[in-house]
Order: C-alpha cells, then sequence, then structure tokens
C-alpha cells in the first residue's frame, strides 16, 4: 500500500507541475517524450542484463540535456524523469493537460531470435486528423537513425498501443523500437554512452523541425 501511494504522489505531484510550466507561453514545439517502463516494469531484459527501462531513460534525459543546451530550446517534458512505474493513463493524460504537438514514446525491442536487429517505427491504427503527421514525423526519425547511426529499417507500422491511442486525437504521436537489446551488437551499442549521446542528439534534431 505505501509503494501505491508513493507513486500516486509522484504522479500527481508531476501533473501539477507540468499543470505550472504548461501554463507558460511558448513558441516552440511542445513534446512529451515518454520513457517507457520502470520501477518494478523492467521491460525488455537484454545480454548482460541490460534493461529497457534503464535504457530509455538514459536516451531521454540526454534528449532533455541536449535541448536545454541549444539556443531556442523545445519545450520538453519527461513522463518520468528517475526509476519510477507511471501508469501508462497518467502518461497519456499529459499530452491533453500541456496541449502538446507530439508524443514520442520510447522503448526497445527483443527476440527469441538473437540476430533480430533494426528500428521500428509505430503509429496509431485509430485514424484522426494527426495521423499522417504521425506518419511523416515516423518516417523522418527511422530514416535519420538508420542514416547517421546505420540502424537496420524495420519499417513504420500500425498498432493500437494504449499509449499511441489515447494521444493521437490531441496530437501526433509514434513509438519508437530503438533496436534489440537481444541483439548482441544492438545491445551493447545502445548501453554506450557515447552511442546515447549520438542516438539522442539524432531523435532530437528530428523533431526539432
Amino acid at each position: 500500500m505505501k509503494k501505491v501511494l508513493k507513486n500516486v504522489s509522484f504522479v500527481v505531484l508531476l501533473l501539477k507541475m507540468c499543470i505550472i510550466f504548461g501554463q507558460e507561453t511558448s513558441t516552440q514545439k511542445r513534446i512529451i517524450i515518454d520513457v517507457g517502463h520502470g520501477g518494478k516494469d523492467a521491460g525488455a531484459i537484454g545480454i548482460n542484463n541490460i534493461q529497457e527501462k534503464d535504457v530509455v531513460l538514459n536516451i531521454a534525459n540526454t534528449i532533455l540535456k541536449l535541448n536545454n543546451e541549444l539556443d531556442r530550446p523545445l519545450d520538453i517534458y519527461l513522463t518520468r524523469y528517475n526509476d519510477t512505474l507511471i501508469y501508462l493513463s497518467d502518461r497519456t493524460k499529459l499530452a491533453k493537460i500541456l496541449d502538446a504537438d507530439l508524443f514520442v514514446s520510447l522503448h526497445c525491442n527483443h527476440s527469441d531470435n538473437s540476430n533480430a536487429r533494426g528500428i521500428e517505427v509505430y503509429a496509431s491504427r485509430k485514424q484522426t486528423n494527426y495521423s499522417k503527421e504521425s506518419i511523416y514525423i515516423g518516417y523522418q526519425i527511422e530514416k535519420a537513425l538508420c542514416k547517421e547511426i546505420g540502424y537496420e529499417s524495420r519499417g513504420v507500422k500500425f498498432a493500437n498501443f494504449l499509449v499511441l491511442k489515447d494521444t493521437i486525437g490531441y496530437c501526433a504521436s509514434i513509438l519508437l523500437e530503438l533496436g534489440f537489446l537481444s541483439n548482441k551488437d544492438e545491445g551493447n551499442y545502445i548501453s554506450d554512452v557515447t552511442s546515447v549521446q549520438f542516438i539522442a542528439s539524432t531523435i532530437l534534431s528530428s523533431i526539432q523541425n
């Protein structure tokens, strides 16, 4: 029960902070970076016990750091800033509360086939006024990551993931699968500090346009 109350308190505090910050006037694009999993939900576990929740948090925090160093930073918020489990419904509410322009959910892939590799981008199957923009942004990010980093393309796909289905009604939204933790090369690459910097920089550059 204490853990549940602690999690609820964290979410309430986060939402209040976002409401306050969201009231500030900004001409820059407002982005929600959804940091997948967290807390007791480790997500995929890859080679050398790499945990998806840690990998995507490192990437998200690096995106935030690089953004803050820009002359005209984007208005970026994370759904979690540390190793905390945030309910999916609370993650998607931020997009509506903050009137976001874009919702980007960060994840890593896993397969029983250790040779599986590449990046996948997902958009919602649900069709709204933001569907075409979501697909366009998804292609842009995938293209940039494949070109700059050398990822293999697994294409832009469609799914009914809750974080996409519940955000596509009020903003463009995509989910990124940033390589396979079960693949030795990609698992090692995405765990490296320098690589994380490169991935974060490429994603940030892609969503600036």
